[in-house]
């Protein structure tokens, strides 16, 4: 049996095969000197680990913008040139993970892992403020901002604006007070996908910037929105979900492992929980498009945690406790597992003031 004293942090990431490069979740156990990593069968950790990551000599990059449609991703590649690329269900969670990964790196060479935590703790995007939110309104036809075609080395780069323009609207929408945290928040909406460099100038500074330096607050620095962004809103019917079910706040985010409701089969999905209208959603973490494959409104939802003594009825497969149970006001039953009694505790906190 696998010695997992000295767990440093653990939890579920989404994982791409090596030879398929398919996602699949999987339960990570971070210890000091290694990443290791547990199928689920039912809604059990398998006894041994499916793989493990040595971490001596390994390199982390994060955020890794390779995958379009997948902003949230820490890619490591080993010594031995082997890459793996993991994704988080949140901002907040992947960058909780990339610090104590590179903790664990780093763990002889103290003064590194104090720079790491100075450099996190100084990129902070204030709690009222919603990405989304920024970029819905950078679309406004009358106040938004203004796309323009722009030269640069020869190329011409339509519906593109500059950094400093960027940087200017965030100022005169009131987003921000400086021209300090624009930079940072026109650094978050590269970070998380919604904007792109376009032209030589942007796109290098990306590259080879320090998370901080990667958005460039000048009049020859091109920018434009990302691709996926103009995709979410393309059909009209996922516009008017989009817009009702979907414009609350998020409120609280996570993976959790939910029981089917035909076949009674655990899976992992990422729960997405909103106040304003209050919807519970949750998607397929192993696929490319952020759309729910399910979710309700929480108006006189029942929440309550389940006993961990036994299998509670209703419940199928070999379940290992942490369970929670949610009536909708149609009767429809969901039973939900968390990782730890405390996380269950916080959703169902979390649940029970939305309803």
């Amino acid at each position: 049996m696998q010695d997992v004293s000295g767990i440093l942090k653990e939890g579920f990431l989404v994982k791409r095969g090596h030879i398929v490069h398919n996602w699949k979740a999987r339960w990570f156990v971070l210890l000091q000197d290694k990443l290791l990593y547990y199928k689920l069968d039912g809604g059990r950790k398998e006894p041994s680990p499916k793989g493990r990551i040595i971490l001596d000599g390994c390199t982390i990059t994060c955020p890794c913008l390779e995958y379009e449609n997948r902003p949230l991703v820490i890619k490591l590649k080993t010594k031995t040139n082997t890459e793996y690329f993991l994704e988080s269900c949140s901002r907040e969670e992947r960058d909780s993970w990339a610090l104590d990964i590179t903790g664990a790196i780093h763990a002889g060479h103290p003064v590194q892992v104090q720079q790491l935590h100075r450099m996190k703790n100084s990129f902070k995007l204030p709690s009222n403020i919603s990405l989304n939110h920024i970029v819905d309104k950078m679309h406004d036809n009358s106040n938004g901002i203004k796309l323009t075609s722009n030269m640069e080395q020869g190329n011409t780069y339509k519906e593109s604006f500059t950094g400093s323009a960027l940087v200017d609207w965030l100022i005169s929408s009131n987003f921000v007070a400086s021209r300090f945290e624009a930079v940072t928040l026109a650094s978050m909406l590269m970070e998380e996908n919604f904007t792109k460099p376009v032209g030589a100038r942007s796109t290098e500074a990306m590259r080879n910037g320090d998370l901080a330096d990667q958005f460039l607050d000048d009049s020859t620095a091109l920018y434009t929105f990302a691709e996926s962004y103009k995709r979410k809103l393309s059909s009209r019917e996922e516009l008017h979900l989009h817009i009702l079910e979907l414009s609350g706040t998020i409120v609280k985010q996570g993976y959790l492992v939910k029981q089917g409701h035909k076949r009674k089969n655990w899976k992992v999905r990422r729960f997405v929980l909103r106040a304003d209208p209050a919807f519970l959603h949750y998607y397929d973490p192993t696929k490319e498009e952020n759309r729910p494959v399910g979710g309700f409104s929480l108006r006189g939802c029942l929440v309550s945690a389940l006993e961990d003594n036994g299998v509670p009825t209703g419940v199928k497969g070999n379940v290992q406790g942490n369970l929670f149970k949610i009536i909708t006001k149609n009767d429809i039953h969901y039973y939900i597992q968390a990782s730890s009694k405390a996380e269950r505790a916080q959703w169902i906190e979390a649940i029970k003031r939305l309803t």
